[in-house]
């Protein structure tokens, strides 16, 4: 009779230890789960900053604005323009 129950006892110390890991290993996940939720959050938070900074980067005014003032173009005159048809094509 000592025996068995120095056996379950033994069992449920081993139980017990492996409640004990299995709760601190889902604690340390969990973690791990908040801080890569919050990564997320913050990564989305940047990609629409992105966006919103290609968007005003590449408007028609902007791309205009820098054309005209850093690159020194101009649109040409409609003398100067001349429409090319594709090779085989009716006129």
């Amino acid at each position: 009779m000592t025996r068995i129950n120095l056996f379950l006892a033994l069992v449920l110390v081993a139980c017990a230890l492996s409640v004990v890991t299995a709760r601190h290993e889902a604690r340390k996940l969990f973690v791990e789960l908040q801080a890569e939720e919050k990564r997320t959050r913050d990564l989305d938070i940047e990609w629409g900053r992105l966006q919103l900074e290609q968007s005003t980067w590449s408007m028609h005014g902007r791309i205009e604005q820098v054309a005209r003032g850093q690159l020194r173009m101009n649109l040409p005159a409609l003398e100067d323009i001349r429409v090319v048809s594709p090779a085989g094509a009716r006129p």
